[in-house]
């Protein structure tokens, strides 16, 4: 079985039909990424050659990683804020010369709201917020195909802490290790309702959630 069917064995049923597992065909691409290519249609992509350097239980982590923003939906999307940005200034400059007030107005309500829109989508604080709960997602998504709680966490801990040591770029790396603290924020609670299930603090150390 190649990587790419064994990582679509991975998707859920209810994605199976709509999201699509590829290599990345562009030059020097990212590690793994997503991109609609229709409408109700996704594709993830990946570059295999980078993919190879990670262990097995990474990938499937950092895959349902990005299965989870499909499932949150929080894609990221080459948008039309850039187009109605360029196109509402454009038309504010003309309206100042022909001097029409109403096509001026809704000239600048364009802008503004393509503006806002781009803010939006380039905010660092909810990019952030988005990756935490798509590692969330993946989580779960690992345990509906078989890992414990405990594994799960330091798949995706390691697979963190994999990303932190290849990446240069130092904010980059810093949005790596913000996704780590809440991590282990995450396993540490999980531990805790685990305990007090079991009744016993034996039943999940830190040192298997995190995988230090």
């Amino acid at each position: 079985m190649s990587e790419l069917q064994r990582l679509k064995s991975l998707l859920p049923p209810e994605n199976e039909s709509w999201v699509f597992v590829e290599a990345a065909a562009a030059i020097d691409p990212p590690l793994i990424t997503l991109e609609e290519i229709g409408r109700d249609e996704v594709e993830i992509q990946i570059d295999l050659e980078k993919w190879d350097n990670f262990a097995i239980d990474h990938r499937n982590l950092l895959f349902w990683h990005e299965v989870g923003k499909i499932q949150n939906d929080t894609i990221p999307r080459d948008g039309w804020e850039m187009a109605a940005l360029a196109i509402g200034l454009g038309g504010a400059i003309g309206e100042l010369w022909v001097q029409d007030g109403l096509l001026l107005l809704l000239a600048l309500g364009l802008s503004s709201f393509a503006g806002y829109r781009l803010y939006i989508k380039n905010n660092s604080e909810k990019r952030l917020q988005d990756a935490i709960l798509a590692d969330e997602r993946a989580i779960d998504l690992a345990c509906r195909f078989g890992y414990s709680i405990p594994n799960a966490y330091k798949s995706l801990g390691g697979a963190l802490k994999e990303l932190i040591e290849n990446t240069r770029k130092k904010k980059k790396r810093s949005f790596f290790e913000d996704r780590l603290d809440a991590l282990r924020k995450s396993a540490e609670k999980a531990r805790s309702e685990l305990s007090q299930q079991e009744g016993s603090e034996k039943s999940v150390s830190s040192e298997n959630v995190y995988g230090q």
